[in-house]
């Protein structure tokens, strides 16, 4: 079992969630083919532009681990994420069963999740991006977004 300590400075905890959603997205490909890191590290730019501290950054960096890895809020907590960006990586992690609204109330209810979401939607309905896939995803993914904007109260920012 690993006791490590949280992560001493927030610049640590960012430079540690970086790692750890290397590790975990590894091979992973997006839906456009590319390795899908690229995908968490656009979005904690996107954080960052927004505003975000040290700690939106690193929840930036793994808002998709529980979500699409073998990594749980154990796991992270046990690697020296604090509690924080625990909480707010568990609630961008959509469960399984869960509707749309119920997640969206959840991200509403924790001002860090609820940035790292705005950086998820920017990146996700980034016009540059989105034209390169077929019209059917991009319909689809469209009408997605735009419903979780909605929910969310926020307009996508690029």
């Amino acid at each position: 079992m690993d006791n490590r300590q949280p992560a001493t400075s927030r610049e640590d905890v960012v430079a540690l969630a970086r790692a750890i959603a290397a590790k975990a997205h590894q091979g992973q490909t997006d839906k456009l083919g590319a390795a899908y890191i690229g995908h968490p590290a656009r979005v904690a730019e996107h954080a960052r532009r927004l505003g975000g501290d040290e700690y939106a950054v690193a929840a930036a960096w793994l808002h998709d681990v529980i979500e699409d890895c073998e990594v749980s809020a154990t796991d992270l907590s046990a690697a020296g994420i604090p509690r924080e960006v625990c909480d707010a990586v568990v609630l961008l992690s959509k469960r399984p069963g869960q509707s749309l609204e119920e997640y969206c109330t959840g991200v509403l209810a924790n001002p860090l999740a609820l940035l790292v979401k705005r950086a998820d939607l920017a990146d996700n309905t980034d016009p540059e991006r989105t034209s390169l896939l077929p019209e059917h995803t991009r319909a689809r993914l469209a009408a997605k977004y735009a419903r979780t904007a909605q929910l969310l109260g926020v307009r996508p920012e690029h």
